[in-house]
């Protein structure tokens, strides 16, 4: 959440829709920082009725960072994660509601694909990777923001994200 920016806005320019998401596909998707031996992973969830991004963190393939995104998930009431077999998913999530298997993990690897062929930095074999931990987040952030949020960059300073200033389209 972007506090400044919503601190700008009057009342009649807010809509809030409240809505109650079942399921989600959640996935983990692999990138590099500097070398291959500085992975940097995005784990992400999907709506899986709509398809649409509901939280995303950037971090190592750790449960650790796993317990971040649940943590962003949890206001969503969700009744049901899809998600791979890795171990991360079957150490953290209750079988009441985890369903680990590809078949209901469709959405999200496409959703890999459309990253890896829109941001090179995805790309399993590219010659472009981030030098800076932060500027891997930031661009993947960037990209997020405007393609699955609706937020756009206006400005942009080399001081990093506190200098970004967002807006709806």
């Amino acid at each position: 959440m972007h506090r400044p920016f919503i601190a700008g806005l009057s009342t009649s320019q807010v809509e809030v829709v409240l809505q109650r998401v079942a399921e989600a596909e959640v996935d983990e998707m692999g990138s590099f920082v500097g070398k291959k031996k500085e992975p940097r992973w995005l784990w992400h969830a999907l709506d899986h009725r709509t398809g649409k991004v509901l939280a995303y963190v950037l971090g190592r393939r750790k449960d650790a960072v796993f317990l971040q995104l649940k943590a962003l998930l949890t206001p969503f009431g969700l009744t049901r994660y899809y998600t791979d077999s890795w171990g991360t998913y079957q150490r953290n999530l209750a079988p009441a509601v985890h369903s680990p298997g590809k078949h209901h993990t469709q959405q999200i690897e496409r959703k890999h694909l459309t990253l890896r062929t829109r941001i090179k930095r995805l790309v399993r074999k590219t010659v472009c990777f981030s030098k800076s931990i932060e500027l891997h987040d930031i661009v993947i952030g960037l990209f997020i923001n405007r393609y699955e949020f609706g937020w756009i960059c206006r400005k942009f300073s080399s001081r990093g994200l506190s200098a970004m200033l967002l807006s709806e389209r």
